[in-house]
């Protein structure tokens, strides 16, 4: 019997390592978030700030039908194993939704599912939209050491299907909560709509494509509205900051929007306003037209060019929109 030991053990370490290559069976740790061990509950602010003006986003910039604007804030507290949207994921039907009409029912309805499913959900919680691309708008919310995440989205207004937020930001560290984090946010696109432009028609991607970050040179067509070639980064389109509110440990939580504070659309001061410079864009040139002179003596031919856009912020100017050469005049005898 002793002899058979080392040979059982053998089979059993085989048949643990078979059946975790078959997935049931996990041999080796997993690792992901640092376990929160800050205890109890924190209460933070946010502050969204919008920092979409024409000088900092000369392209296209929306003045009428509607004006540059942000939707109103939607944003959860979750547990790790939760996220609102992704990078290079699909979106969900809820933030196609909102991301291209501002629709947040079924948005909603996906978050208390997942808060009723898996019980990874802490809380729903919203801000007022603002008016103008560079107001600022608030709310406070709740987070406790096994939902200690915060995802949110706003809409940018008008746009196909463009968006900004976070995607799962920890508040927790070890065994305490931060105390204030601010961060620049960049544009995203929610791959279910493939506009170029701020006030483009609807026109569905089909199919679908995943979420992506818009960048200067990202989507490369020169007709998007972020198109900015000669920029490295985007400027920050715009900003959140979350400060954690001193002394206040909260012993429950609430999915409505009963906890929204003041809203202010007032600029912030405290930033530096970020010109853009952009470049006068010009259309191919026409071909030429008929030459004009007397026969003989030689003639001139033109062609034309107009303009796409005006040049902004010291961008390089218009070049010449109309150009002549010399030609001989045709059916001369």
């Amino acid at each position: 019997m002793e002899n058979l030991m080392p040979v059982y053990r053998l089979c059993h370490i085989f048949w643990i390592i078979l059946l975790a290559a078959l997935g049931y069976v996990s041999c080796l740790p997993v690792v992901g978030d640092p376990v929160c061990t800050a205890g109890g509950h924190a209460k933070y602010s946010l502050i969204f700030t919008g920092k979409w003006s024409q000088a900092t986003f000369p392209k296209q910039y929306p003045l009428f039908r509607p004006p540059a604007q942000w939707s109103s804030i939607i944003a959860v507290t979750h547990s790790s194993d939760y996220h609102l949207w992704q990078k290079d994921e699909y979106a969900s039907n809820g933030v196609r939704d909102f991301s291209e009409k501002g629709e947040i029912w079924t948005l909603m309805k996906e978050i208390e599912a997942a808060g009723e499913k898996i019980q990874s959900v802490h809380g729903i919680f919203s801000a007022p939209a603002v008016s103008n691309g560079t107001g600022q708008t608030s709310t406070e919310f709740e987070v406790h050491t096994k939902h200690s995440f915060l995802s949110f989205m706003v809409r940018i207004v008008p746009s196909p299907d463009w968006f900004v937020g976070i995607d799962s930001l920890n508040l927790c560290e070890g065994d305490h909560w931060k105390e204030q984090i601010t961060l620049d946010l960049d544009p995203y696109d929610a791959g279910t709509d493939s506009g170029f432009t701020f006030s483009s028609p609807n026109f569905a991607t089909i199919p679908q494509d995943v979420v992506t970050k818009i960048t200067s040179a990202f989507p490369s067509h020169p007709a998007n509205s972020f198109y900015y070639p000669k920029l490295k980064h985007l400027p920050p389109i715009a900003k959140v900051t979350l400060s954690k509110l001193k002394g206040n440990q909260i012993t429950g939580f609430s999915t409505d929007q009963s906890n929204l504070i003041p809203t202010s659309n007032e600029i912030d001061d405290s930033d530096p306003v970020l010109e853009t410079p952009l470049d006068c864009e010009v259309s191919l040139w026409s071909s030429w037209g008929l030459c004009r002179g007397r026969c003989g003596r030689g003639g001139t031919k033109t062609r034309t060019r107009y303009v796409h856009l005006n040049p902004a912020n010291s961008g390089a100017p218009c070049p010449n929109l109309e150009e002549s050469t010399e030609c001989r005049p045709e059916n001369c005898i």
